[in-house]
C-alpha cells in the first residue's frame, strides 16, 4: 500500500500530539515529521518531501499563509491543508490565494479529517462548509460592492463557537450544551476555551454578559 506522507505544522505541541495519536491509527497515513514555526515547515518540506502538510495559520517567525505560498512556489507537488480555528475573510481568502488545497477548522471530527486528507491527496479541494460560504460570497461580489455587515466582537468565531456562546448566554452548563449539540463535553470545553481566547475574556460569565449585550442569546 502506498502511504500518504504527512507533515504536521502547529506551534502547539499538544495539538501536534493529538493529531499524531489519531493519524497514526490510519493504515494509509505515514507521519514523516512536524514543525512548530513557519520556517521549520519550509525546512522540513525540503528535507522530507511530504505529500500533504497540515498547516496551522498562526505560527511564530513565519505565518502559515506565507509558508503555504512559499511551499507552493518551491514544491508544487506538495499539497497544503490549512487546519485552523479561524474562518473569517482575513484568513480564508489569503490562505486560498496562497495555494492551500484544503481549509478545515479544528473542531472537525477525526474521521472527517482523515477523509479530507485522502480527498486532497486524490486531487480534490476540501473546505469547511462555513469557508465555502465565504468563498462563494467572494466570487459573487469580487469587487466588494455588497453592503458591509456591521462588525461585531464575534466575527472571529466559527459557527459552532457562536452556537456554544449563545447556549452559555442562555445559562446552560457544559454538560447541557454537549447534550443540546450532540457532541462530547470535552469538545464543548475546547470550544469554550477558543471562545474566551478569541474574545479576550477570562471566564464564561464575561462571555455570557457580552453575548447578551449584543443580543446573541436571542438569535436562533
Amino acid at each position: 500500500m502506498t502511504k500518504i506522507r504527512l507533515l504536521l505544522a502547529d506551534d502547539h505541541a499538544i495539538v501536534r500530539r493529538g493529531l499524531q495519536l489519531y493519524l497514526k491509527t490510519q493504515p494509509d497515513f505515514e507521519l514523516v515529521g512536524e514543525a512548530a514555526t513557519g520556517t521549520e515547515v519550509l525546512e522540513r518540506v525540503a528535507e522530507l518531501a511530504p505529500d500533504i502538510v497540515l498547516m496551522d495559520l498562526h505560527m511564530p517567525v513565519l505565518n502559515g499563509i506565507e509558508a503555504t505560498r512559499r511551499i507552493r512556489e518551491t514544491h508544487p507537488a506538495v499539497n497544503v491543508i490549512v487546519l485552523t480555528s479561524f474562518s473569517d475573510h482575513d484568513h480564508v481568502l489569503p490562505a486560498v490565494k496562497a495555494g492551500a488545497r484544503g481549509y478545515l477548522l479544528k473542531d472537525i471530527e477525526p474521521d472527517e479529517l482523515a477523509k479530507a486528507i485522502r480527498r486532497v491527496h486524490a486531487g480534490k479541494v476540501e473546505v469547511h462548509p462555513e469557508v465555502a460560504g465565504l468563498l462563494m460570497e467572494s466570487i459573487a461580489d469580487p469587487g466588494g460592492t455588497a453592503p458591509e455587515k456591521a462588525a461585531t466582537p464575534f466575527d472571529s468565531l466559527t459557527a459552532r463557537e457562536r452556537e456554544v456562546l449563545r447556549l452559555i448566554a442562555s445559562g446552560l452548563t457544559n454538560k447541557e450544551i454537549a447534550e443540546a449539540l450532540h457532541i462530547t463535553e470535552k469538545t464543548v470545553k475546547t470550544h469554550v476555551s477558543h471562545v474566551l481566547g478569541k474574545l479576550g475574556l477570562t471566564d464564561r460569565t464575561q462571555a455570557a454578559i457580552l453575548a447578551v449585550k449584543h443580543g446573541l442569546d436571542s438569535q436562533p
